[in-house]
């Protein structure tokens, strides 16, 4: 018995992590502990206070398992680059609020092992530093709130003061908290990311970052359960699980929409959702007599790649790829993956085909400056090539969509067979 926990320890990813990274994480999974402590005597806990803590810890419950489906569902499918928005913390920051600091903190260790035991069943032997570390980093930012709460709130723990001026007082002091909370939290596992896959610059580390807007709206729901459960009848709880399921369907939705129409290997559009954007620029462009301008993209000799590499090393040349392609255009252009090694870029607006030819040109060139480090290896991959065809509508022949990429496909054949790392254009 002894062995196989053991061996179920020895088995967890942490230990075959960077050392640096791995570091972090047990540093951030001590500091946890030792804050935890340090904060645990400053307001004693009664009698009452463990019936809330009952009556939120089963309330919690519910929710994790009302949400759980949904909940493994955004799990698999979220990008690994952005911070993950945690709508547990509606019940961890109501214990925050209306507990005594020991039991606001056993209610984030009861969310997460909770959810933990019923998102992820199969992956226990696998993860579990994952969520250890994820949870440290909510009781790093839960003790800073609970010291702000100490010293700032009339009463703590406790709902907001009565009275206009000392209620108002109180708010403020929530929100400071709260924030601080959310800012400890956020960055602690920003730093994890940039650490375990650095990102080129920091908008690639914030992407999608609007998404922890929604944790604003959790962080509110948390004070409003506070409020119910010190004040009001517990049963009205009822209504904030409910909440949190119909919470918890919108967002599934709106990720799904998200994932439709991006590539999860390299982030840029599908091939399907890019369609759909070049049709609308050519419908614009027929009605306002602009032009179009189409590149297909092949890196030159990818195959070789994943024959020597494996293909978990050809998806970080993908993805690196795919980092300097959208560096290399406008915000209005739209880069997606059209299948395997090759890509598809729309650009409006575009004046002339040697113009097209020249933003082309800009990118073969920028391709072999790309360098991929290989993991857990001192070598990386560098001198990668690509050949690009080009087509520009309005013209000749081209009425749709699938016309100019036929255009843009038969240059790109011309680039591959003139040598390989040429710039094509479509023939008039």
């Amino acid at each position: 018995m002894r062995g196989r926990v053991a061996g179920w320890f020895t088995g967890w990813r942490l230990w075959r992590l960077p050392s640096h990274v791995r570091m972090y994480v047990l540093l951030v999974n001590v500091v946890a502990v030792g804050t935890t402590l340090a904060t645990a005597w400053l307001a004693p806990v009664h009698r009452i206070d463990l019936v809330r803590f009952g009556v939120l810890a089963v309330c919690a419950a519910l929710a994790i398992e009302a949400t759980r489906h949904i909940e493994r569902q955004r799990e698999y499918s979220r990008a690994p680059t952005v911070a993950y928005v945690d709508t547990k913390a509606v019940w961890s920051i109501a214990a925050v609020v209306a507990l005594p600091a020991i039991l606001a903190s056993a209610m984030v260790v009861l969310t997460y092992a909770v959810a933990w035991w019923r998102v992820w069943p199969h992956e226990r032997p696998v993860l579990p530093h994952r969520w250890i570390f994820s949870c440290a980093t909510v009781l790093c930012g839960t003790q800073a709130a609970v010291a702000v709460l100490a010293l700032g709130m009339h009463e703590y723990p406790g709902v907001l003061a009565g009275g206009f001026g000392p209620g108002l007082l109180d708010l403020v002091v929530f929100v400071l908290a709260a924030g601080l909370r959310w800012a400890i939290n956020t960055a602690l596992v920003m730093v994890a990311i940039a650490l375990s896959s650095p990102p080129r610059s920091f908008a690639d580390l914030f992407s999608g970052f609007g998404d922890q807007l929604l944790e604003a709206g959790a962080i509110g729901l948390g004070l409003v359960t506070a409020a119910l459960l010190l004040l009001a009848n517990p049963l009205l709880l009822a209504g904030v699980v409910i909440a949190l399921v119909a919470l918890h369907r919108g967002l599934l939705l709106t990720q799904f929409q998200r994932d439709a129409r991006t590539d999860v290997t390299t982030g840029l559009a599908t091939k399907r959702w890019w369609r759909t954007v070049a049709e609308r620029y050519l419908e614009r462009a027929r009605a306002n007599q602009d032009s179009v301008g189409v590149l297909l993209l092949d890196l030159d000799h990818f195959k070789a790649i994943n024959d020597t590499y494996g293909h978990p090393t050809g998806d970080l040349v993908l993805r690196e790829i795919a980092l300097s392609l959208r560096d290399e255009v406008r915000e209005q252009d739209v880069c997606g993956r059209w299948g395997g090694e090759e890509f598809a870029i729309a650009l409006p607006d575009i004046p002339s085909a040697e113009h097209l030819g020249h933003i082309a040109d800009r990118i073969r060139r920028r391709v072999p400056q790309v360098v991929v480090a290989l993991p857990d290896q001192d070598s990386v991959i560098s001198d990668l090539t690509v050949s690009i065809g080009c087509a520009l509508y309005p013209a000749e022949h081209l009425a749709s969509v699938d016309d100019v990429l036929v255009a843009a496909d038969a240059a790109l054949y011309r680039a591959k067979q003139a040598g390989r790392n040429r710039v094509e254009l479509a023939s008039a």
